[in-house]
């Protein structure tokens, strides 16, 4: 009895401070920018919403984003598929390569798109010479923001690769289907689930990145200027209410995105 009360005791006391601890990292952070987007009142809230410069860097910002993560998607599925169904020398070294966006600092991924695609590379001289700009321009954005989440969708990928049972596409190719019809209607359908949640987490993490971005990314409303950016402009000006506003619209989405994914991997574990 009395070591089944001091279980409890423990089972009580583990669940407390995990608790505790998702409550002070990650719910009261959360819920002081809800709070300070409202410290002003809800008329400076609306003001600071319907500010035309903070709608463009997030409508720039979710446009990019996309670009971005439709890109992950198409060159992640295929690197998701090479990595799983082919054998070749230094395919551990690749498939180790994935994570190193996640283990970088995202200031280093900046620093290396300045350095690799800059006016001072070889690239930016030869983009230059073409008449176009990388750097500090919209397609350095796009190109930080794959960096920052290119691992999402692979990772999301794999592990459906991995359980496909190859009897199921044996069985499509005995009954004449073509290795083509076989992919869309037999490995698409598994991979979907995975594609969908690690395209989202890729969206997710790219509407709010900022240390790989603010290297590259330039100052001009609805041109360069993204929603991050904007939010650290808006703490450096002292107008913390304005990057509340900012920051609030981007927390709101990702929660949305992250019902979604939620919702779409509950779906796939009762198919």
């Amino acid at each position: 009895m009395t070591s089944l009360i001091r279980h409890k005791g423990w089972t009580w006391g583990f669940r407390s401070t995990v608790l505790l601890y998702f409550l002070a990292l990650i719910v009261l952070p959360i819920f002081g920018v809800y709070v300070q987007s409202l410290s002003a009142g809800w008329e400076a809230l609306i003001e600071s919403v319907a500010d035309p410069i903070a709608w463009k860097a997030v409508l720039l910002t979710v446009k990019l984003g996309l670009i971005s993560t439709f890109i992950n998607v198409l060159i992640g599925t295929m690197i998701a598929w090479v990595l799983i169904r082919y054998k070749f020398p230094g395919r551990t070294l690749l498939n180790s390569l994935v994570d190193l966006p996640f283990a970088l600092p995202t200031a280093v991924g900046g620093l290396m798109i300045l350095l690799l695609l800059g006016p001072g590379s070889w690239i930016g001289e030869a983009a230059e010479r073409l008449g176009f700009q990388i750097v500090f321009h919209q397609p350095a954005i796009v190109i930080a923001m794959i960096f920052v989440t290119f691992p999402f969708v692979i990772r999301a990928v794999q592990p459906l690769l991995e359980e496909l049972d190859p009897l199921e596409e044996e069985a499509a190719y005995t009954m004449g289907a073509s290795r083509r019809r076989t992919f869309f209607k037999v490995v698409l359908p598994s991979m979907l689930p995975g594609i969908i949640s690690g395209g989202m987490l890729a969206f997710s993490r790219a509407l709010a990145e900022f240390g790989a971005v603010v290297l590259v990314a330039g100052n001009i409303p609805g041109r360069t200027l993204i929603a991050s950016v904007f939010i650290f402009g808006e703490v450096e000006s002292d107008n913390p209410v304005g990057a509340a506003a900012v920051s609030v619209m981007l927390l709101t989405l990702s929660f949305a995105i992250l019902w979604v994914i939620n919702l779409v991997q509950q779906r796939g574990r009762r198919a």
